[in-house]
């Protein structure tokens, strides 16, 4: 799969940086244009869309939603990146919220069990949208079987690979690797060793958007540290298996020279499989923007995560954001109005074309001008294999007793089977103490 000609005429012109950060002020801001309500309803809704390109679009939605119907009218609120999560908190606790908030879906449950977001049950027994998402997105939302959020989009990962560089190296540029041993023949064949030093690497691990949780779950047949009822799936065999592997990488090629090239990963020109240092890379679907804008010459294929062995599965993960009624909302009837239209067809659709970014309403999706796009089309297919990890709401941060024992083995420090096994011992202490 490719990024051909096709492709680069639908996606839009989008940094991935925007996504979160780009085009943040000190303060928040509000569209002077609806400003006053003229009588109607005001729904206040915060985002972190302030970018160049993300705030016109979420902007038209609202735009159109206010000229779609008289009796409300929908004020955005920008709040930058990170600010926006300590001044909901602040503004549930002075009983002072937003109508509506885009947030983290990792959280819903962990907010619900605070009572820091509504609960949505009433509102889908009038109007029940269940179907329009997901159901891994669904599944998201629910706490205690009920929902506190309405999801909005999401993401997926995929490996990327320069066919140029697969030429060059005598492999067949439409056949990828699909296993973790094929990806380390290829890898090894596309490495290019200059001196102590490579001109590029074929590929390493924990370089590009993966990470270690990610492939620790992709070896463990889909599942992460935490089922969805809350079971511990730390120290398992195929976990060890996998830090082994990922290690077994830094052995090969050397840790100075992994830890020297990372220094000089940049974004952009500088971003290492656009510039050529890599020639295997795994990012998420909205990458392929990036390649457009920077590395328009590039020949690109797209494909799956490789599976740890033949037919163990593509396991990938993944995030995302949903939309709440924040608890103590004024105006919840008319936010959840709001919500229906933002997580509908046509403003779902609209937000996909303009951003490139996967939506939560399946038809949407869908769409043929969407999945005429075949990166588009590819990353849509994977959401079937993408987890989206979720936390023990008595140990949200438990990850923080794990990545340490985890580091410590790929330094050599202790086997992979004593850091999984210190690492469960610890989150279970930690969870009996919040017991307690």
């Amino acid at each position: 799969m490719s990024i051909n000609k096709h492709a680069k005429s639908l996606l839009v012109p989008f940094l991935v940086a925007g996504l979160a950060i780009s085009g943040c002020t000190p303060k928040a801001e509000e569209d002077a244009s609806v400003a006053s309500a003229d009588g109607k309803v005001e729904v206040d809704f915060w985002t972190f869309w302030g970018s160049e390109t993300r705030r016109p679009i979420i902007e038209k939605i609202i735009s159109d939603f206010n000229a779609s119907q008289d009796h409300i009218v929908v004020k955005h609120t920008y709040l930058p990146w990170g600010d926006i999560w300590t001044k909901n908190l602040a503004s549930i606790a002075a009983k002072n919220p937003a109508d509506v908030i885009i947030n983290d879906i990792a959280s819903v449950d962990q907010r619900a069990s605070k009572k820091q977001n509504t609960d949505l049950t009433a509102y889908l027994k009038q109007d029940n949208i269940q179907d329009r998402f997901y159901e891994n997105l669904w599944e998201n939302v629910l706490y205690e079987d009920k929902a506190y959020a309405i999801p909005f989009n999401t993401d997926t990962r995929m490996l990327y690979y320069n066919k140029k560089a697969f030429r060059e190296a005598g492999l067949d540029p439409e056949k990828p690797p699909t296993t973790w041993d094929e990806l380390e023949e290829y890898a090894i064949k596309l490495d290019k060793k200059n001196g102590n030093g490579y001109d590029q690497v074929g590929f390493h691990p924990l370089w590009g958007d993966f990470g270690i949780d990610n492939w620790l779950l992709n070896a463990d047949g889909g599942e992460g540290y935490f089922d969805n009822e809350g079971n511990m799936h730390i120290n398992t065999p195929a976990k060890v298996e996998a830090i082994n592997w990922i290690k077994s990488w830094n052995d090969r090629l050397g840790k100075k020279t992994v830890d020297a090239m990372q220094a000089e990963f940049g974004s952009e020109q500088s971003n290492p499989f656009i510039s050529g240092k890599v020639a295997m890379w795994i990012h998420q679907g909205t990458f392929a923007t990036q390649i457009r804008d920077y590395g328009p010459d590039m020949e690109v294929g797209i494909a799956p995560i490789p599976e740890k062995t033949a037919g163990s599965g593509h396991y990938s993960g993944g995030g995302g954001f949903v939309v709440e009624i924040p608890q103590g909302a004024k105006h919840p009837d008319e936010a959840w109005e709001f919500i229906k239209y933002l997580t509908d067809y046509d403003a779902q659709k609209y937000w996909a074309l303009k951003n490139f970014d996967n939506v939560a309403n399946k038809e949407a999706a869908s769409d043929p001008e969407l999945s005429s796009d075949a990166i588009y089309k590819a990353t849509v297919e994977n959401l079937a294999v993408t987890t989206h990890f979720r936390a023990p709401i008595s140990v949200p941060d438990f990850k923080n007793l794990i990545t340490p024992q985890i580091d410590a083995a790929l330094l050599g420090n202790i086997s992979a089977e004593e850091a999984l096994s210190k690492a469960e011992t610890d989150v279970k202490s930690m969870m009996e103490q919040a017991g307690k």
